[in-house]
């Protein structure tokens, strides 16, 4: 089943604030291998002009999966997870997220494209403090393989 076009535009959030913690970036940054101590060391992140330890840049992959989530567990969209490979994924940040912070995620379709029995799904996810200040946009494309593909 091709992907519902009709969703394009479609908006789903904001989502519920999320408090991004010290202890989360640090689990963060371990996980990816990330050495900077302005992940872990506040003292260090207050010295180079933060107010808390910051997140790596793909830290946001957390909130925008769990935002597009919602996108994709629609079922009008007709998405198929289980045939979903990761296509793209983008980050564009106004600045990095720190601890204290606490946001919300709205995520969009952007576009939907088919080609033959494959199918793209590419949403966009505003991630912005619960004041409106804006943080990051992630941008993520979703391929799904068809019956033949």
């Amino acid at each position: 089943m091709a992907l519902n076009p009709e969703y394009v535009g479609r908006s789903y959030g904001p989502g519920a604030p999320y408090e991004v913690s010290r202890v989360k970036i640090a689990e963060f940054a371990d996980a990816i291998g990330e050495p900077s101590e302005l992940c872990r060391d506040r003292d260090a992140a207050v010295k180079a002009g933060y107010p808390d330890v910051i997140a790596p840049p793909t830290f946001a992959i957390a909130l925008s999966m769990a935002s597009a989530g919602e996108a994709a567990s629609d079922p009008g969209l007709g998405l198929d997870y289980s045939m979903v490979v990761h296509g793209e994924q983008s980050f564009a940040l106004s600045r990095p997220l720190h601890a204290g912070d606490l946001v919300v995620a709205t995520t969009t379709v952007e576009s939907i494209k088919s080609v033959g029995s494959v199918s793209m799904l590419v949403t966009s996810t505003e991630i912005a403090t619960v004041d409106g200040e804006h943080v990051c946009t992630a941008k993520s494309m979703l391929v799904e393989r068809g019956p033949e593909a």
